[in-house]
């Protein structure tokens, strides 16, 4: 079976810096980008791209150091890039209601205008914010490995399988280490706990397993290219996460089915039957 990952070899294996990393995380006051800063700050250098300065709420300006760069200026996006070590690339139109003519600019256009700044400013690693939409087009009851093709479900999707292939282009062809992140549903604990959260039930990511995914990106050493599945380890997963677990040590704490009220009483390890079992008759 093909494999979705490629690995360093022995002589390419890159290091880390002495230093914190330097990290560029674009769109960094969404939700994802701002829970990231939160939890990472100590840790790595942050430089957090907006396109304006003034959104930013009060609460985030001592996260990092804030510049303001657009997708659609390449001098702007190669000036965010200078001196850093990493790209988080979040920045996006996210709706998978959006049209085409929305999502072009932002999600394939940006996203190699990101790219090529990110090359020529000599940054060695992107990690990039795919989505679950990527490969929602396949059924509901099928669990998804990250070596089944990609499979859309809406044309924000088809923006998300672009991306993929063209940070794969730029790994295989300009040597950066790119690792893609397929997204669930990023949500606080809180909203696993509502009455409604049975719809994200087998896609939910918290706050703390994707932010904790995201770092293991950033300090892994071994991957060339890979794709990786970015949810919590919910008892049911649309999104099979052996790989990922195995290939950056992850390790998500965190449980959809834990939380939702109508499932309290239920034990699901030993609720679910083996399907060879023999019941009475």
């Amino acid at each position: 079976m093909a494999h979705s990952y490629v690995r360093y070899t022995a002589k390419e294996t890159p290091q880390l810096p002495a230093r914190p990393m330097r990290v560029l995380v674009t769109g960094a006051s969404g939700l994802i980008g701002s829970s990231f800063a939160e939890q990472c700050r100590g840790q790595f250098e942050l430089r957090l791209q907006v396109r304006d300065l003034s959104s930013v709420p009060d609460t985030l300006e001592n996260l990092g150091e804030w510049v303001s760069a657009d997708l659609g200026d390449p001098y702007s996006l190669r000036s965010a890039c200078r001196g850093i070590d990493a790209v988080l690339h979040l920045a996006a139109e996210a709706s998978p209601s959006a049209t085409w003519e929305e999502l072009i600019e932002p999600n394939i256009l940006g996203l190699h205008r990101m790219l090529e700044a990110a090359r020529l400013e000599g940054v060695r690693k992107i990690i990039y914010a795919s989505s679950i939409h990527a490969v929602s087009g396949y059924p509901g009851d099928m669990q998804i490995r990250t070596t089944d093709p990609v499979n859309p479900g809406d044309l924000y999707g088809v923006t998300k399988c672009l991306g993929e292939a063209m940070v794969r282009y730029y790994s295989s062809q300009h040597g950066m280490s790119a690792l893609v992140v397929r997204i669930g549903a990023f949500q606080p604990i809180a909203a696993a706990r509502q009455e409604d959260a049975v719809g994200m039930l087998n896609i939910f990511a918290s706050h703390r397993d994707l932010v904790a995914l995201l770092r293991a990106c950033l300090l892994n050493q071994t991957l060339k290219f890979a794709i990786l599945h970015g949810i919590s380890d919910n008892s049911i997963k649309r999104l099979d996460l052996s790989d990922t677990c195995e290939l950056v040590n992850y390790a998500p704490e965190d449980d959809s089915a834990r939380e939702l009220p109508q499932l309290a009483e239920v034990d699901l390890a030993n609720s679910v039957k083996e399907h060879n079992q023999m019941q009475p008759g």
